[in-house]
């Protein structure tokens, strides 16, 4: 499938403010923005694949990612989804390692991509950026850890109940005594993402939907407890 440019100014772009490259001094964000190639993707293409090795990194401006990574039996396991603002692969190109895991499209995307070299040019001569970078690969490490151990040690309904208040916290839109997922996952991804069978997420969302924890609005969700669903998920509630 043949996928098509488009063309947006850094300066210019409404997520820079929640992009690492916010703080770049004009003349840093000019030749990022000089250098890169910026492709419409269209829902489940891929991105770049397990076992690849990385020529550059890549920026969302538009659209929702899944990175995943496939076990020995084919089953997928979600490990984030990205949104407007957030580097993709960047964790590999900096390692000079293949990439551990494979992005797929969720919706429709606009990404932009930055060659290794021009990438590396201005991460070089700005300390602070790097420092950013540093400290952003170290965070997401450290998220990877939390959801191994949450695999490890807690249910499959704490596993979903706190999978859809971390949706909540990156993907809510506030209504009045809740909160809308705004962002549409098939039963599929929603076991892949909790690491369990597409039967079994079936069932407890209908059952946290009969105990009024949540709603369905079409494809997405509707948090209407997250009080409850944070005992769910066995998290201290403030």
């Amino acid at each position: 499938m043949q996928r098509k440019e488009f063309t947006i100014d850094c300066q210019l772009c409404t997520h820079l403010k929640d992009s690492l490259f916010n703080g770049l001094t004009p003349e840093d964000l000019s030749r990022i923005n000089n250098h890169k190639t910026c492709i419409q993707y269209k829902k489940g293409q891929n991105i770049f694949y397990e076992g690849t090795r990385p020529t550059g990194l890549f920026c969302i401006n538009g659209g929702k990612v899944k990175v995943f990574k496939n076990n020995v039996q084919g089953k997928e396991f979600i490990l984030y989804i990205a949104k407007p603002g957030d580097f993709l692969g960047y964790r590999a190109l900096l390692s000079e390692e293949f990439y551990g895991a494979t992005a797929t499209v969720l919706e429709d995307a606009k990404i932009c991509f930055i060659q290794k070299e021009n990438f590396f040019e201005v991460l070089q001569k700005n300390p602070v950026f790097m420092k950013k970078v540093v400290k952003q690969v170290c965070q997401q490490m450290g998220i990877m850890e939390e959801r191994m151990a949450e695999l490890a040690h807690k249910s499959v309904r704490e596993r979903l109940a706190g999978s859809l208040l971390m949706l909540k916290e990156s993907y809510g839109m506030e209504g009045d005594e809740s909160v809308l997922l705004d962002i549409a996952l098939s039963r599929e991804d929603w076991a892949s993402l909790v690491g369990t069978a597409t039967e079994t997420v079936i069932r407890l969302l209908s059952d946290f939907k009969s105990d009024e924890l949540i709603s369905f609005e079409g494809k997405k969700i509707r948090v209407l407890d997250p009080k409850r669903l944070a005992k769910q998920a066995d998290l201290i509630v403030a």
